[in-house]
């Protein structure tokens, strides 16, 4: 099998990028993509140029490292998939394909491929967390949690913050992002206690990082590899209203 690959290339944030063109042969049907990546990189460094820099961690769709546009869309052509899971059975022989980084301006390009996605770790700073101490793990039934709060929650918590649903959406809004976070402490009897501050000031700080208004267009849903509804979205707005009234 062979591709084209036409990948961003850019050395550094201060420097302009462009799409440089690679043919690669000698790859497989049941090559995942980064595999396919690995090989080109291989190719590369025997012929003495710099390698493409791009993210990856697990390879099992669970960290959230490996996020890319893959002919203009977040993580390739599939719905509820991340890049590492795609193979190249998803195109076809001599196919042309384009790979580039997250574009949004709270996600500033580092190297080639890989973008700072540090403003999401911030929003999580500004309250993702339960302060309230919790000693020794209790026994499973004595914080009783009805089964519909459990998987809301659960659905919720699923986020893996690749940043799909910034990439995708035209105001580049981190609506879905922020309102799982929220939602999922929210959701759960150990949450209560500071969810008014916690919509309120994690809400603040992804205005402060730069990201854009939610207008609800449901793009940020269909390329989130968890397939986090934006139900998430209805609901945080509404804990902000709540939140200025009680917090």
């Amino acid at each position: 099998m062979q591709v084209t690959f036409k990948i961003w290339r850019q050395d550094s944030p201060s420097v302009k990028g462009a799409l440089k063109a690679y043919k690669v042969q000698d790859l497989t049907e049941d090559m995942s993509f980064l595999e396919a990546l690995d090989h080109l990189n291989e190719q590369l460094v025997v012929q003495g140029e710099k390698v493409i820099a791009y993210e990856y961690d697990c390879r099992e769709g669970i960290c959230g490292q490996c996020g890319v546009f893959i002919n203009g869309r977040a993580h390739g052509p599939h719905d509820h998939m991340t890049t590492c899971q795609l193979h190249m059975r998803s195109f076809k022989d001599g196919d042309t394909i384009v790979v580039e980084p997250w574009r949004a301006a709270s996600f500033p390009v580092i190297k080639d491929l890989i973008v700072d996605r540090s403003a999401f770790d911030r929003i999580i700073e500004a309250g993702a967390f339960v302060s309230s101490k919790t000693g020794t793990a209790p026994e499973a039934n004595a914080i009783p949690v009805p089964k519909g709060m459990a998987d809301k929650a659960m659905d919720a918590a699923a986020c893996i913050g690749c940043g799909a649903c910034v990439a995708s959406c035209k105001n580049s809004s981190a609506a879905l992002f922020t309102s799982a976070k929220i939602n999922h402490l929210n959701s759960l009897p150990q949450g209560k206690a500071e969810q008014h501050q916690r919509v309120a000031e994690m809400t603040y700080q992804m205005e402060q990082e730069g990201f854009g208004s939610c207008t609800f267009t449901g793009a940020c849903e269909v390329e989130c590899p968890e397939g986090i509804s934006i139900l998430n979205i209805a609901e945080m707005n509404a804990r902000i209203t709540k939140s200025k009234v009680f917090g």
